[in-house]
This record gives structure tokens, C-alpha cells and sequence, in this order.
């Protein structure tokens, strides 16, 4: 298992939802069924639905179901009552082409037939929080009777207390608006209720569930960018454990996140937490600071390029970035330890992690490319270069192998002009300067001669197919007879073309994608 830049500890998520979610079968169900018939009548009217389109085979579809089936029933609950319903594409094709769903499971928000991504987690107490957020409006109205229970309303709640003409009122109204996904947001201008909450106006207040349950915002109220930065530093406990439910949450702050590696019952890791607390106070709204089950997320330590074997262990992930900054000893003062290599980090005197393999000698037609040398490779600015980058386990790579070697093979007269590469991406990381993050195998990049910017490949996996999009987008003189094909390749392609492949996406959300084309 790994856990990509985007979401991680979400694939995981779906692996144990799978395990769990035999136990959860329901014979009815809260979760209206679809089609092709009955989907404007049923989603049109509705001022708030979410929709789930889904293939029944899809692994993470499967992992999702008792958590869909769970908040649907308490959905219904909600006053007014929020519907849940879900499309099967395998039966619907037409209907899953017409909403452009691209992989499984696919949500999206529906409000009077208009569609809105679904941003939110996919575990039962994720979908009900984040469908009651979008149930309410962006900035609610907050009188002094509701304001006790509307401070309760989420994990974070964010309350402007303001008079109802103040020149605040937009900026605020702006930050509701841009992240109503995320928070709840209040307006209270009511001044005898802001005197009995102990607020003195203009003021905001972030009220949460964990640490301290009152948070003033000491900035300018009309700083739009000030009031998301602080909702951000503080939207997340100072040090939490880490776990599929709300690894998100991280993912999306935008900032780097920190990691304490320990096993649950470890001899020193409360007082190292009690340390790494005192740094990740000092560094807040810089670095987010979590623990996490080493031995549950080993995979997750090797990721980050830690070696996994010995605990407790620390690494920084700047998540935005994908760079990685694994600390493996800590001594016999892990706090101390942490809170230098924290300072280092901050300061820019950290040089981040990149895990290669060897260089290697070339002996085929396809250049096998790794970490150490992919700038040297890549933005050779005399070359058209064309990368899959690919996971060993991964069946639609090692169906595409033949044939990426056959197109190796089909160009390796003018290997001057154009280079045709592979890169194992578990054993290897894509260095910064590539600008992307690999988050499914195969992934089929073009980077045309002269320049740094990279093309992705969508098209026929075919002989054919990539000497076309090769031909389109090269910047030399290219030109090759794509017709013939070794019989090795030809087979392979008429397999992949006898069946649906279904690849297995590592980004968050989890996603089953769709068959190429």
C-alpha cells in the first residue's frame, strides 16, 4: 500500500472497509437506485442530493457501500430530510458518459440538478458531516437562542460576530463562501449575544472540539488571506493521530505535515509526544504534527523513505511540493531531535529525500530511467521523450510491457531525436522538478524537445495510438511506420481489447478507473 501525495492512508481506508463491510449488509436500503429513466425526475427537483456513480466490480466502491448505506439512513433523519442515491455504470453507460465520470466511485453533489464535485471523506460520519455543511448556506444567520447549539454544529465552526452593516461582513462572507466545504460559519450580530458568549465586537471565533475550545482571531477581519491562513493552522488538533478518517483533513491544509512513527504501546511515546507538543505549538500554521501506528502504516514509513524498521522514527512530507524529509534516529532525546530537525526544516537547511535506484546500463530499446538521473534524461533539450511510469504489481503495466518495448524497439534508429523511457515509481520518486506526482500505473507522459512542460497521454495503448499522439505533439522529425507490430504486441493488444481493464488508482479519493480506450 502507498500512501500518494493527495491522499494516502485513504487507500487503506478502502482495504479495511472491505474487510468490515461484510458485517454491515443491509436488506433494505436508504439509497435510491438510478437509471437512465428516473435520474432527472429524482435529482432535478431535489434542492440537495448526493449521487454516487459506481461499477460493481470496483474495490473501492465496495469499501464504500456500508458507509454510504450508514448515511443515507441518517441522512433522511435531517430536518429537512437529505436523499442519497447511486448510478451502476456498468448497467448505465450512457448516463455515466453524460456526467463525465471518469473512475469509481465518483460523488457528486447535486442542488436542483446542478452537479458539484463531492470534496468530502468516505467514511459514514465524513458524508454526514460534510452533506449537513452543504445543506445549510454558506454563512448562517445566528440568533442568541441558536447560537449554543450552532457552536456544536462541527468539528470547527467559525463565528463572526459583527453588527449587521459592518464593512467586515464581505470579507468574512468571501472566506464562507470559498470554504463552506470545509467549516461552518456563523454570523452573529446580535450585540447581546455576542456580551453573553464573552465576545466584544468586531470579532471572530473559531469554536472546535479538541485542544482549547475557543479560538480568537487576533488579525484584521477584512485580511481575507489572514482569516484562511488562521482557519487552517487552526482547523486540526496540535498533534492527533493519523488514520484514513481524517488524513484528508491534512492533505488539504496546504501545509507540511509531520509525522511521529511509533508503535501504539511504544515505552517513550507519550513523553516523546508530550515533547513533540511544545514543537508543534512553537511551529503552528508552519508544519502540521501527527503520530501514526508504525507498525499498521509500515508501507506509509517506507513512502517517505523512511527504512522502516526500527521505531519511533520521524519525516516531514510537504505534501504540496511531494518532497519528503525522513529523520530515521532519533537518540536518546527524540523530542530534542524532532524540534532541531523541525527548526532545520523551516529554516530551508533540510535537503529533501529522493529515492533512486542505481543507474543502470542500457542494453534495450527502452531506457530504464530512475531518480538519480531524470533531469539529465528528460530535459535533454535536443530529445522528445516518452515516460510510463509504472508499478512492477501492476497487471495493466505488465500487459503494456510487449508493446512498450515494441515502440521502443520502433524508434530505436533515431534514439537522438527521441527517447522512449520506463521508470519503477515504487522504487523511485519523481523528483520536484518533474512538477507532477504519479498517482496510478501505468501513467504515459510526453515532454516534447525544448521545454519543461509535460503532456499526458489518454490515448489507444496501441502501437498505433502512441506513434500518432508521438507524431502529433513531437517537436523533431519523428516519423516511423507504426504497421508493423511484432506478434508478441499485436496479441497483447487484441487481449486488452477482448476485456474491460480496470486500474487500481492510488490518489485520494480512491478511485477504480474506468477502461482506457
Amino acid at each position: 500500500m502507498r500512501f500518494p501525495s493527495r491522499s494516502a492512508l485513504l487507500a487503506t481506508a478502502a482495504t479495511a472497509a472491505t474487510l468490515a463491510g461484510v458485517a454491515c449488509a443491509h436488506d433494505t436500503s436508504d439509497v435510491i437506485n438510478l437509471s437512465k429513466d428516473s435520474f432527472k425526475s429524482v435529482v432535478d427537483p431535489e434542492p440537495l442530493i448526493l449521487v454516487e456513480f459506481f461499477a460493481p466490480w470496483c474495490g473501492h466502491c465496495k469499501a464504500l457501500a456500508p458507509h454510504y448505506e450508514e448515511s443515507a439512513t441518517a441522512l433522511l433523519k435531517e430536518s429537512p430530510p437529505i436523499k442519497i442515491a447511486k448510478v451502476d455504470c456498468t448497467v448505465e453507460e450512457d448516463l455515466c458518459a453524460s456526467q463525465d465520470i471518469q473512475g469509481y466511485p465518483t460523488l457528486k453533489v447535486f442542488r436542483n440538478g446542478t452537479p458539484a464535485e463531492y470534496t468530502g471523506p468516505r467514511k459514514a460520519d465524513g458524508i454526514i458531516s460534510y452533506m449537513k455543511k452543504q445543506a445549510l448556506p454558506s454563512l448562517s444567520k445566528v440568533s442568541a437562542a441558536e447560537l449554543a447549539d450552532f457552536k456544536t454544529k462541527d468539528r470547527v465552526v467559525a463565528v463572526a460576530y459583527l453588527p449587521e452593516q459592518s464593512s467586515h461582513l464581505s470579507t468574512f462572507s468571501k472566506v464562507a463562501d470559498k470554504h463552506r466545504d470545509a467549516y461552518v460559519f456563523g454570523h452573529v450580530a446580535d450585540a447581546e449575544a455576542a456580551k453573553a458568549a464573552g465576545v466584544t465586537p468586531p470579532a471572530v471565533v473559531l469554536y472546535r472540539s479538541f485542544d482549547e475550545p475557543e479560538i480568537k482571531y487576533t488579525g484584521p477581519i477584512d485580511d481575507e488571506e489572514g482569516l484562511e491562513d488562521f482557519l487552517k493552522a487552526q482547523s486540526v488538533p496540535l498533534v492527533d493521530e493519523v488514520g484514513p478518517e481524517n488524513f484528508m483533513t491534512y492533505a488539504e491544509a496546504g501545509i507540511p505535515l509531520a509525522y511521529y512513527f511509533t508503535e501504539v504501546n511504544g515505552a517513550n511515546k507519550d513523553a516523546d509526544l508530550k515533547a513533540i507538543r511544545e514543537t508543534a505549538q512553537k511551529y503552528r500554521g508552519k508544519v502540521n504534527f501527527v503520530w501514526i501506528d508504525a507498525d499498521k502504516f509500515v508501507n506509509h514509513a517506507k513512502s517517505l523513505n523512511l527504512a522502516g524498521e526500527s521505531w519511533p522514527a520521524f519525516a516531514i512530507q510537504d505534501i504540496q511540493g511531494g518532497q519528503k524529509f525522513p529523520l530515521e534516529k532519533l537518540g536518546s532525546d527524540a523530542g530534542k531531535a524532532i524540534a532541531s530537525f523541525v527548526e532545520d526544516f523551516v529554516g530551508g537547511k533540510l535537503v529533501a529525500s529522493i529515492k533512486s535506484e542505481p543507474i543502470q546500463e542500457q542494453t534495450g530499446p527502452v531506457h530504464v530511467l530512475v531518480a538519480d538521473e531524470f533531469d539529465k534524461i528528460v530535459y535533454d533539450d535536443k530529445k522528445d521523450v516518452l515516460v510510463e511510469f509504472y508499478a512492477p504489481w501492476c497487471g495493466h503495466c505488465k500487459k503494456l510491457a510487449p508493446t512498450w518495448d515494441t515502440l521502443g524497439e520502433r524508434y530505436a534508429s533515431i534514439k537522438d531525436k527521441i527517447t522512449i523511457a520506463k521508470m519503477d515509481a515504487t522504487t523511485n520518486d519523481i523528483p520536484p522538478s518533474a512538477g507532477f506526482q504519479v498517482q496510478s500505473f501505468p501513467t504515459i507522459k510526453f515532454k516534447p524537445a525544448g521545454g519543461r512542460e509535460w503532456l499526458d497521454f489518454n490515448g489507444d495503448r496501441t502501437i498505433e495510438g502512441f506513434v500518432e499522439f508521438i507524431s502529433l505533439n513531437a517537436k523533431n522529425d519523428v516519423k516511423v511506420d507504426p504497421s508493423a507490430v511484432n506478434s508478441t504486441a499485436a496479441k497483447t493488444e487484441a487481449e486488452q481489447h477482448e476485456k474491460p481493464k480496470h486500474e487500481e488508482v492510488s490518489s485520494a479519493p480512491a478511485l477504480c478507473a474506468r477502461s482506457p480506450r
